[in-house]
């Protein structure tokens, strides 16, 4: 029977309770509800526990002001010592001080991600600024020229530029830590609902100290002002930004978020304190709860908000009967008594009847208070879950803030308080919960309940001890929100820093592209001239001044320090003052400002854009731009990234015959190796299967009238199952068909929603997209997951209704690479079904049984895996009542223990997984993404290598690399197999692999590998296990497989962990000492994304984890090619350009100072006039260079595209090198050199008078006519070196030099210029400063001029030849396309033979029909007849050249039916021959026929029914 709540439609299935591993799990596509609750930690602060905390007993008035935190006092529980926490019952001595306060203090759960508060900010910022040591050096230099003696003419004038950058960082801090705040704010002060007028003895009052109420007030202040004018802003929108408008305000962080639909507290307007409502199972009054959300109009009243569950009323028991002690009329029934679990309510303690839940702020919180939530709403601390509103005690909860998964999570009660209801209930509670310390594991927690249980009906007996353990299965982490559940009742375990969803926060390393860390060498190259100016300046000045008899008797009145060696010091000083732009404060802002203009251009591409997701390119960092421009090797996992993660059941096999009908990407690679015309094939194999589809839609409708089957759904196409499963191969058959079906339909995890409509429809959601394709395929074949009792599966067998109780489920995990579930048939049978990977199943079968079923589901699976399909093996056991029982209590011991429960739970379902019967094997299809082969294609010719990490087995990624570009006809396969995972025997193997390169991996050959960036010859590629390859990555045979692998053109690391995905990341990238790039989809990748010099998060069907630890998130991986060729290439050169810009003009302006010097003895005389040298870098020479680091493009994104050997240069890190630091630095000596003697020369006759007869010669106006041509050099300089003119460029350009005319004529305008005034009139009136100016511009440039042009004519590089012939219109058909590039008919790496041409990309996908869909072929399509030396014909490279099946045997289709398909793989096997067989057993087929079970015990007696036909 179905309850129904408030009259819903929906329906949506409770899975039953089971362990939850400690694992990584595959998560799912993000949706839009969702509070925008946690981004941006990092700078955490210890919370504190000496703030006032509220008593547990009074609600806090919801208009409170903003509160800090500060750390917690002595007294905190020891790390490792774990957690207590009382309810109810009176805290022991040991626990409390001496005033009886409790001595452990718990966090607050109020946060604070901010860095500061109102009046921390300007000292603490102030703090942070200084630790730039360019910023410390310029405060040096002011406090110089405070002191006269120094020479500083204008010391207050002298701290303008340092005030500037001081200021513009600090606005920019403050607007990023405004918005911190902001979200701060808005999560501490959500309402939540906890109990009240109830004290909570596990926390203690205390109070503010002054300074705490000066700051709160501050505070307060500052909030209030913000909100009057903010408040009517907030009313006007109608919902937050959605994710493509935030995306570029957020920093990164380790946490995705989405902002919430729910208004923050700010725009709430409710009664200070709102009434308590005693808990029933009626959805909660919601502030929010009418308004409307965004753009979807939808009010919280129409979301749905129950789960119906089916209630086990055939049985006629309630939950309570389950709770219940057993009884003799359980045993007198022959069914096993229920198990008593007991109930933390103390039946003698009386309620006192005032407590009750009121709304109250995250804020007040605390360890230990009883919280209430509803449907819905978000946890607002890590709570374990006491009761819910359904039955069973089961709740959905949504991770997308923890994990970014969107599939719901199930959560349980405990037993012993599913009773609970009541705020009164609560009261009568009395129970213990012993805990783990704080710790980060999303996935564990181990922790225990602890009561002493009493019988109502005997008061006078003191009571028994109970307990019940507390897994993650009981724990609803902060973060997460609730959803399809009325409500739920807990208690709070860990609140504010101390949550898992905190302690997670901010793990993401902070990196630092590579031109940023030689950046910091080059301005100590810098320091060090800069020293040895001001060492020459103080050295030649005490000289001077230690000489007697010169004029400086007469005309000078004494030194300043009185000595030659003090007058040498103090010189040395002012040195430091006149020659302070040597030293570039501007260079690290500026660069801050061009990678934010980076940043935004990538976020800003439209031809990144996921149309499908909403999704663009997003900078997660954008410090590392120029990194993306010097990538040499890619690490890209394969599920989810080069594929679509989107799993299609296409074929299975039963008993040893194989079923389903599809035409894969990688079958249809095989056969363009043979040379076989894959677009008719591929047209006439899908009119195939179409028909085939009519058929078998034709074949269950007349067998079954499935409501649930839709049309469009289907995807295993096998009309020939449908007829099987009908009995007309034989009862055996049918059974087995049957079983196996069953087997798919009970043992998962899957939640059921069901969608009103006619017919029906019913949605599957699981943990992992696998696992809902095969619950999938089963309903489509008539055997309907309907929904759960609360012990059970509810099935839909061929029309009828059947109840199967779970009794257990042992999840999947990395390590255990299966899952099983243990089932009690509707005829009182016990049996376990177990599916997993095919090794793992075959090792536990039961031995000497089977082995023809054995052999022939080998082979399905090596032809299944061969067409790129994903395979898993299906097995059963049945157990009797007594095994069971005795199984299950040591299952319940390992449940319930404390320390080590995750490893105690995996021995024991080890145990019971064991002699197993063999049913058959799946085979799913994960279709290559859209433009995959060609990006890699692309990449490919840039010089970029591509290694694929992937969990998937040999034979499935091999085919995934044909497909894709990554493995050709051409190519000798190095299959890394160690048999014996001996040291010495993957050595030997490495030695004799490295003896066909001439290699013996030596020190001199691996420094050799370093030097060399080019791509090797397209002749090898690697396969290897995961197990080989932990042996290859020990330090001793780390340099030789890397050797190894540097001489091969693609490498695939198969089955292989995420630590190990990392290690091999860590190994190209220390070893070789390259840049790597990472780019992955899920929470398994997140380990090398991290390793990587710059991380790729693909946002997809595995949810949000990678992308939220990556330093950019695309849509799919194509977009990869774009971000790394086009953004990342410009990246690179611009800035490389704009650094040796940067330097070269301070050497310019600082030694047309220091030439100066020689003419009056180093006296540190100012040339310039003192603004110039303040303005030189804010003003008249910072706009051009910053603009060519934003705007300069050697070529467009379609040339970028389509000559992708441009971006070879990036690789051999050619733009940004120390020659050509130091050329530019000589030149700049040179330029200085003839800017400033250009000058000296003209005034050095000494006879220079203006028309008034005036003279001109005094050193300031000497100053404009050097100052002025200086900067005139410079800017025309950096123009030079752009690439691209235009107008913008001229007019800054222009602007830049006319700005030191314009500062000249304005500033010596007026008297308080002194020496100065009118400089400009008769400066600027002479004809001589214009000659001078265009004269010294010309000699400076020639040389630079003369040396382009030589190189542009005769030394030409690749992009002067692409740019000439764009300038020749050769690139002219490249605007037919709108960004992407298709490739021309792309030539062999060995022949002359070409592949087809492939169709274009165009920027925005269309979902096409399956038969439709265009097909990815390799780039190289080698014949059946063409000879190769390296390969047999027609291989895929392997070095094996036999097979059980002869090359001259003639094709055999199917002798019973004809199986299309099956004919056509088998046709390919016998033709071409590529089965690793006899190569180190890689096959399934070789490997799994010969596998002993060697997890199995001793052969039972028991079979399971009707499995005898399987042996």
């Amino acid at each position: 029977m179905v309850a129904k709540t408030n009259g819903e439609e929906s329906h949506v299935s409770n899975p039953v309770k089971r362990i939850r591993w400690a694992t990584q799990r595959v998560t799912g596509t993000n949706e839009r509800h969702i509070r925008q609750s946690i981004k941006d930690r990092f700078q955490l602060r210890k919370a504190g526990s000496t703030d006032k905390k509220r008593q547990s007993g009074e609600a806090t008035n919801l208009e409170g002001i903003q509160e800090d935190s500060e750390p917690s006092q002595a007294g905190d529980n020891p790390e490792g010592s774990g957690r207590r926490i009382y309810f109810n019952t009176p805290l022991p001595d040991s626990a409390k001080d001496d005033d009886g306060h409790p001595i452990i203090r718990y966090e607050r759960n109020k946060i604070r991600t901010a860095k500061y508060t109102p009046l921390s900010f300007v000292p603490k910022n102030l703090w942070f600024q200084f630790h730039n040591v360019a910023n410390i050096y310029f405060l040096f230099v002011i406090l110089l020229g405070i002191y006269w003696i120094f020479g500083n003419p204008n010391p207050a004038l002298s701290s303008v530029p340092l005030i500037v950058i001081l200021f513009l960082t600090a606005v920019k801090d403050g607007i990023e830590d405004w918005r911190r705040t902001g979200l701060d704010n808005e999560l501490n002060n959500a309402p939540t609902h906890r109990l009240v007028d109830w004290n909570n003895i596990n926390t203690s009052e205390d109070t503010i100290s002054l300074w705490r109420r000066i700051k709160k007030a501050t505070t307060h202040l500052i909030i209030s002002t913000y909100k009057s004018w903010s408040f009517k802003k907030s009313r006007k929108s109608a919902g937050g930004k959605g994710y493509a408008e935030r995306a570029m305000d957020e920093a990164r962080s380790s946490v995705d978020t989405r902002q919430s639909h729910r208004a923050s507290v700010f725009s709430l307007q409710s009664d200070a304190a709102e009434e308590g409502i005693q808990m029933t199972p009626v959805p909660s009054p919601n502030p929010d709860k009418d308004r409307q959300i965004g753009n979807d109009k939808l009010s919280v009243d129409e979301r749905p908000t129950t789960s119906y569950s089916f209630e086990d009323e055939a049985n006629g028991r309630s939950v309570n009967d389950q709770l219940r002690a057993p009884d003799v009329h359980d045993k007198e029934l022959g069914r096993a008594p229920a198990k008593f679990y007991g109930s933390i309510m103390d039946p003698f303690i009386q309620a006192g009847g005032r407590a009750r839940f009121a709304r109250d702020y995250w804020k007040s919180v605390q360890v230990g208070d009883f919280v209430r939530i509803y449907n819905d709403d978000q946890i607002p601390a890590d709570v374990v879950v006491l009761s819910t509103s359904e039955a069973d005690g089961q709740c959905y909860v949504e991770t997308k803030n923890l994990d970014g998964e969107t599939n719901l999570k199930v959560r349980q009660a405990l037993h012993c308080g599913r009773s609970m209801k009541h705020a009164k209930d609560c009261e009568k509670a009395s129970f213990i919960i012993e805990s783990e310390d704080p710790n980060a594991n999303l996935y564990q927690y181990s922790g225990a309940a602890r009561w002493t249980e009493r019988d109502a009906r005997k008061p006078e007996e003191a009571g028994t001890g109970m307990a019940e353990p507390i897994s993650i299965n009981n724990l609803l982490l902060r973060g997460c929100s609730l959803r399809n559940t009325e409500w739920v009742l807990g208690v709070v375990v860990y609140t504010g820093r101390q949550t898992k969803i905190m302690l997670n926060s901010g793990i993401t390393p902070s990196k630092r592209s590579r031109i940023a860390r030689d950046l910091n060498w080059y301005v100590v190259y810098n320091f060090v001239v800069l020293f040895f100016m001001c060492l020459v300046s103080g050295i030649i000045q005490g000289v001077t001044w230690a000489q007697s008899r010169t004029s400086s008797d007469f005309f000078e009145y004494g030194s300043i320090g009185g000595s030659p060696p003090l007058d040498g010091f103090i010189t040395f000083w002012s040195s430091v003052i006149l020659f302070q732009n040597l030293v570039p404060i501007s260079l690290y802002i500026s660069l801050e400002i061009i990678r934010l203009a980076q940043a935004f251009f990538i976020y800003s591409d439209t031809f990144m854009y996921y149309e499908r997701l909403d999704y663009p390119c997003t900078p997660k960092s954008w410090n590392i731009s120029d990194d993306l421009g010097q990538i040499e090797y890619i690490f890209s996992d394969k599920t989810g990234t080069l594929t679509q993660n989107v799993m299609e059941f296409k074929k299975c096999t039963i008993n040893g015959v194989p079923y389903g009908e599809a035409y894969t990407e990688a079958q249809a690679g095989m056969q363009r190796r043979l040379g076989v015309d894959v677009e008719a094939e591929g047209a006439k194999v899908h009119k195939e299967i179409a028909e085939d589809r009519v058929r078998m839609l034709r074949d269950l409708r007349k067998m079954h009238a499935n409501p649930y089957l839709h049309d469009e759904e289907l995807t295993f196409v096998a009309p020939d199952f449908v007829a099987d499963l009908d009995g007309s191969s034989g009862t055996e058959q049918k059974i087995a068909n049957e079983e196996f079906m069953l087997a798919l339909a009970l043992c998962h995890t899957v939640i059921t929603e069901r969608t009103p409509g006619d017919p029906p429809k019913l949605k599957f959601k699981a943990q992992s997209p696998d696992e809902a394709a095969l619950v999938a395929t089963a309903r489509d074949c008539g055997f309907t997951v309907m929904g759960r009792s609360n012990d059970g599966i509810i099935l839909n067998v061929l029309g009828r209704e059947k109840e199967f109780t779970v009794l257990n489920t042992l999840e999947f995990n990395s390590s255990r690479k299966r899952m099983s579930a243990i089932i009690r048939m509707p005829n009182g049978k016990i049996i376990l079904y177990c599916k997993g990977a095919d090794s793992v199943i075959y090792s536990r079968l039961r031995p000497g049984e089977q082995s023809e079923l054995r052999r022939l589901t080998g082979e399905h699976l090596e032809m299944f895996a061969r067409e790129g399909l994903r395979t898993l093996c299906i097995a059963c056991k049945e157990l009797n009542e007594e095994e069971y029982q005795v199984w299950n209590k040591e299952h319940d011991l390992a449940a319930a223990a404390i320390l080590d429960r995750e490893d105690k739970l995996e021995a024991v379902s080890d145990a019971i997984e064991r002699d197993l019967t063999l049913l058959g094997g799946t085979a799913i299809e994960d279709r290559l993404q859209d433009g995959v082969p060609d990006a890699i294609a692309l990449l490919g010719d840039a010089g970029i290598k591509l290694w694929v990490l992937t969990g998937d087995k040999v034979e499935t990624a091999i085919n995934i690399g044909f497909s894709c570009n990554l493995l050709n006809n051409d190519m000798d396969l190095i299959v890394f197999k160690i048999e014996d995972e001996n040291m010495n025997s993957a050595e030997a193997e490495l030695d004799k692999h490295l003896q066909a390169f001439g290699l013996k991996g030596t020190d001199e050959e691996l420094q050799l590998a370093r030097k060399d960036h080019r791509a090797p010859n397209p002749t090898h590629a690697i396969v290897i296990d995961g197990e080989s390859l932990k042996l290859v990555l020990e330090d001793r045979l780390r340099q030789k497989f890397l050797l190894l692998c540097k001489q091969c053109k693609s490498v695939l690391c198969c089955r292989v962990s995420p630590s190990q995905k990392a290690a091999v990341v860590r190994m190209v990238k220390d070893g070789l000492d390259v840049m790597t790039l990472s780019v992955g989809d899920g929470a398994n990748d997140v380990a090398m994304i991290q390793e990587a010099d710059v991380g790729v998060g693909i946002a997809g069907e595995e949810g949000r984890q990678a992308v939220m630890s990556s330093d950019y998130a695309i849509g799919q991986f194509r977009y990869l090619q774009r971000l790394v060729l086009v953004h990342g290439r410009w990246s690179y050169r611009r800035l490389a350009e704009t650094i040796a810009n940067f330097f070269y003009k301070n050497i310019v302006w600082t030694f047309a100072l220091f030439w100066y010097q020689i003419y009056n003895n180093y006296d540190v005389t100012y040339l310039f006039d003192y603004t110039y040298i303040l303005l030189v870098n804010v003003a008249f020479t910072s706009l051009p260079v910053i603009f060519m680091g934003i705007l300069d493009q050697d070529v467009s994104d379609k040339v970028s595209l389509a000559v992708p050997q441009l971006y070879r240069r990036g690789i051999e890190r050619k733009e940004w090198t120390s020659i050509k630091f130091w050329t530019y630095m000589i030149d700049g000596i040179y330029q200085s050199v003839v800017c400033y003697y250009m000058g000296h020369l003209l005034f050095a006759a000494a006879t220079f008078n203006t028309s008034n007869g005036l003279t001109i010669n005094d050193r300031p106006r000497i100053g404009v006519y050097i100052a002025c041509a200086t900067i005139v050099v410079v800017n025309t300089y950096v123009l030079i070196n752009m690439y691209r003119w235009d107008w913008l460029f001229l007019l800054l350009v222009a602007i830049s030099i006319l700005l030191i005319w314009f500062w000249t004529g304005v500033y010596t305008a007026f008297p308080s210029s002194l020496q100065f005034y009118k400089a400009a009139p008769q400066v600027f009136g002479q004809l001589s400063f214009w000659a001078m100016v265009l004269l010294t511009a010309a000699v400076c440039l020639l040389p630079r001029f003369a040396t382009k042009a030589f190189q542009k004519l005769y030394r030409p590089r690749d992009i002067d030849i692409i740019r000439e012939q764009v300038a020749q219109g050769k690139f002219k058909h490249l605007d037919q396309y709108e960004a992407y590039v298709p490739p021309a008919k792309l030539p062999s790496a060995t022949s002359s033979e070409l592949s087809e041409p492939l169709k274009s990309n165009k920027r925005h996908e269309h979902e096409i029909a399956e038969d439709e869909r265009p097909m990815y072929p390799p780039s190289v399509a080698n014949t059946g007849t063409t000879h190769n030396a390296r390969s047999q014909n027609g291989s895929d490279g392997t070095d094996y050249t036999g097979h059980r099946f002869s090359l001259e045997h003639p094709p055999r289709p199917s002798l019973d039916r004809p199986r299309p398909s099956y004919d056509r793989m088998r046709d390919s096997m016998d033709r071409i021959r590529p089965s690793f067989e006899a190569s180190n057993d890689f096959t399934s087929a070789a490997l799994l026929t010969r596998l002993e079970s060697s997890h199995s015990a001793v052969p039972t007696r028991r079979d399971l029914h009707g499995s005898s036909s399987l042996r």
